[in-house]
Formats: structure tokens, sequence, C-alpha cells
């Protein structure tokens, strides 16, 4: 037996939140073709390139992709990713949250100081800042928030605040320490703030904050800076089918960090 966990809206794709299918063994492209045939017609359907896939917990990218083996035991949580908002802010669904990107422009002023400075006024909200230089795109954000977010649903954090345990798995290390060096705000760059929580509260803060913000999030390619930073060869890359390797690479890292 194989249970399917649905979040989000996946839910509306059968109308429940659990299915239970017999079987001890199929991979993930099996399951998610059983799925689409399983819908009822009067509901949508799940979109299998929009979807992350994880496996007792672990992001399906950092395993074997869609061929990944499952076996009876296994808990398959799936999570629609849903994109919306304006380019100076990216929005999507993810686990009953929205996560929010912005982009703060470079300051000589503190930034630690300014984002501790937000969550004190924003307690119900996660902000966690990494330099723009070590975020690759949106994909990116949504693989490594995922598998953050997991961890916390499963009570394996790699530290006791969610933020943390986000800022270590974009830094690849278990090191506190290592993944401020890394990938923390510093002064004079630019950083993508990662905003976890309810729409309504997102709303104030972005409010709050939109002089400080650029007008693009993502405004340059960051993936050779990013593969040479993780040693990620070209030879790795090739190896991966996927239409996004370095992604992928990058969510394997982050999801096989162990508290």
């Amino acid at each position: 037996m194989i249970t399917v966990k649905l979040l989000g809206g996946a839910k509306k794709s059968f109308s429940s939140d659990k299915l239970e299918i017999e079987s001890d063994s199929m991979t993930i492209s099996d399951l998610l073709d059983h799925l689409e045939k399983s819908t009822p017609k009067n509901l949508p359907h799940l979109d299998p390139d929009n979807i992350l896939v994880a496996v007792n917990g672990i992001d399906s990218s950092a395993l074997q992709g869609k061929e990944t083996l499952l076996k009876g035991g296994d808990v398959i949580s799936i999570i629609p990713l849903v994109h919306g908002g304006r380019s100076k802010r990216i929005q999507f669904g993810m686990i009953k949250n929205i996560v929010e990107l912005v982009r703060l422009k470079k300051t000589t002023e503190d930034p630690i100081r300014f984002i501790e400075s937000l969550r004190e006024k924003y307690p119900n909200l996660v902000i966690q800042g990494i330099v723009a230089s070590h975020v690759l795109n949106v994909e990116h954000v949504q693989k490594t928030v995922a598998i953050s977010l997991a961890a916390q649903k499963a009570g394996t954090l790699l530290s006791n605040k969610i933020e943390t345990d986000v800022l270590m798995r974009f830094a690849c290390t278990r090191q506190i320490s290592d993944a401020i060096s890394k990938v923390g705000v510093k002064k004079n760059a630019d950083s993508i703030l990662i905003i976890i929580g309810k729409k309504s509260y997102i709303g104030k803060l972005f409010n709050q904050i939109e002089e400080f913000l650029e007008d693009n999030v993502f405004s340059k390619d960051n993936s050779k800076l990013i593969q040479k930073e993780f040693g990620i060869t070209k030879k790795q890359l090739d190896c991966v089918i996927s239409k996004t390797p370095l992604e992928d690479l990058l969510a394997e890292k982050s999801a096989t960090l162990f508290h």
C-alpha cells in the first residue's frame, strides 16, 4: 500500500487530501499516470510539469526523479506550484502558504538588522534573506523551500527555526556559520527576501518595504557562479535527465542534508 498525500490545490483533483494506492512497487511516473487516469472528468487534473513530488519527505529530484521506485509503506506528498504576481514580486502557493520573493536593493545599512526588524513586526511570517548571487531562479527557490517545509512537517528541520533551515539548504551545509558566510545577506549586495505565510500579512509587509525593492526579482543569470561555488560540473549536469538539471542538483544537495 502506498499513501499519497495531496497538498494545496492538488486536493481539488480528487476532493480529498489522501489516497491509498494498492501497490507495493511502482515508479513515480507510474503513479502520476495512475492519478491522471483516475482523476474524475469533472475535476481539474494535476499538471505533472508543475508539481513537486516528495517521497517520505524527500524531494524526488534528490532521488531518481520520476523513475524513483516506490514501495509499500511509502508516503508520497504532491505539492502543486502556483505562480503569480508582478515582476517586482513573485508569488506561488505551497502547502497552505503563500511564498513571496522580492529583491532588496543594495544598502550600506545593516541588512541583517533590517530583516530582524521585519520579523519582530511580522511574527506570523517566515522571513529569510539570501544573497541574490546564490539564488538561481524561481524553480530553485520552489524546490529548496519545499524541502524545508516538508522537513518542518516531518519534524526533521536542520535547526529549531525554519528560517535557519532555509538558509542552510541554500548554502548546502549543516554549519550555520558557513551558511551565513556563504549565502547570508551582506552590505552592498542585492538580496532575495523569501517570505512565507498568509497573503494578507505578506501584502502588509510588501507595502511597508516596497521603496527598498528592485523592480525585477531576477535580473541576472547566476548559473555559472553557482556551478562553480558548489563544484557542479558539466558532466554532472549532462547526467541529469531533466529540463532543469542545475536546479535538481541543487535540490539534491539541499535534500540530503541531515540533522
